[in-house]
């Protein structure tokens, strides 16, 4: 069922539109090199051979997994040898180019620079990461986005209606519930929907009627487990963190569970889950509740201690615990503000009334002499100086339990000054 043409191609309307920079390309057959990134099923192959049949340039064709420098030199030989010969251009097409090391993508680079080849990358993994920066900055990078249900929808049910490349063949009964069904839980990966539909109609034996019936609870059958977009060291995982953290920071406990919820499913390691709702009670909780803190790593060290599915439990209850608290990143900004002090301006000496003054010789150098014991002082505080030069770094908001902090420094800041 992969589309033939651009006309039967489905979804990715951003870049595919009408009068769009792809679309104008390739229907007056100005191709340049491009790199299609995007979530596996998304159509990064199709686009490419949609692309080689509009096109008058010979096309090659490689998967980086099994290709090799070797290869890669006889295309490149037989693509300057057609370009001399007869005019004609060459388009390489590289499924999975990520795979693709430094030395093979440096071999691409000249012929690409000088047009003996157009290349046609396609990745699921970020090019901005995976791909050395002169082949990138030679290419057209184009993001595909993962299908929405109305397209899987549409490529369904045009499988069930083809004859020659679907499933026209088999008197199929489709229950619409089930056809949306698989549309939802493919997760934008048409594959994984025609893969579905197509198990369950060829393996459901027919009714009296000779006809197979693909109802809802075939569909969830077809399909099993369903699988979301998730890799452990890319884009998706480290987006998915993002989202995760910045649910918490902005308040929001619903969609905080919801991401940690994708990341668990996803089989991600509950301490990495841990650490991040550590580090944000800190961060973006901080003095406003204390507690959250104690909350998140007690949830670290339990989700250690007892282990996944029973970790889920104690982490949800930190996540929703760091959502809902009052927010404060004072002492954030607090250490950032006195790293850059100490790394931009001169380095002050302890103060001598600071020093040590436990061992011996220590009063002859003058250190400790002059300080004075808190404990001893009305309120246990007294006005000193504890820093070579004057600054304020802790600027405490009036959120939560930061504001009686707030109200208290200001007290002894006022009689300090």
């Amino acid at each position: 069922m992969r589309p033939a043409t651009l006309d039967e191609y489905v979804g990715q309307e951003h870049i595919l539109g009408p009068g769009k920079l792809l679309t104008r390309a390739v229907e007056a057959d100005r191709v340049t090199s491009l790199v299609l990134y995007g979530p596996p099923g998304s159509g990064k192959t199709t686009l490419a051979l949609c692309i080689s049949r509009k096109t008058q340039a010979n096309f090659e064709s490689v998967n980086a997994v099994a290709s090799n420098v070797e290869e890669l030199r006889k295309i490149i030989a037989g693509a300057k040898n057609r370009l001399a010969t007869s005019g004609h251009k060459t388009i390489l097409f590289i499924d999975e180019i990520h795979r693709f090391n430094k030395a093979q993508q440096d071999v691409l680079m000249p012929d690409v620079e000088n047009g003996n080849l157009i290349l046609i990358g396609a990745t699921t993994m970020n090019p901005f990461f995976s791909l050395v920066s002169p082949l990138l900055s030679r290419s057209l990078v184009f993001e595909l986005q993962p299908l929405t249900q109305k397209n899987i929808l549409t490529l369904l049910e045009r499988s069930l209606k083809d004859k020659e490349r679907g499933l026209g063949h088999v008197p199929v009964k489709a229950d619409p519930k089930a056809l949306a069904f698989l549309a939802e839980v493919s997760d934008g990966d048409a594959r994984r929907g025609l893969n579905a539909l197509e198990v369950g109609c060829l393996t459901t034996p027919k009714d009296k009627d000779g006809i197979v019936v693909f109802s809802l609870a075939v569909a969830q059958e077809s399909i099993q487990k369903k699988q979301v977009q998730y890799d452990g060291d890319g884009d998706v995982h480290y987006d998915t963190a993002s989202a995760f953290i910045k649910s918490m920071r902005g308040s929001d406990p619903d969609a905080a569970l919801y991401w940690m919820a994708k990341m668990i499913y996803a089989g991600e390691d509950p301490r990495f889950i841990a650490r991040r709702v550590v580090i944000c009670a800190a961060e973006d909780v901080g003095n406003a509740d204390p507690n959250a803190l104690v909350l998140a790593n007690a949830a670290m060290q339990v989700a250690e201690f007892v282990g996944l599915p029973e970790a889920r439990i104690p982490l949800a209850q930190a996540v929703v615990y760091v959502a809902c608290a009052p927010k404060s990143n004072a002492a954030y900004l607090a250490i950032d503000k006195a790293l850059e002090d100490v790394k931009t301006k001169k380095a002050g000496n302890v103060p001598l009334h600071l020093r040590d003054g436990s061992y011996a010789g220590a009063s002859k150098l003058g250190h400790g002499q002059g300080y004075k014991y808190a404990h001893d002082h009305p309120d246990h505080y007294v006005p000193q100086e504890y820093m070579p030069f004057k600054a304020t770094y802790y600027e405490p908001t009036e959120m939560g339990h930061e504001k009686k902090i707030k109200e208290r420094l200001e007290v002894l800041r006022k009689r300090k000054a």
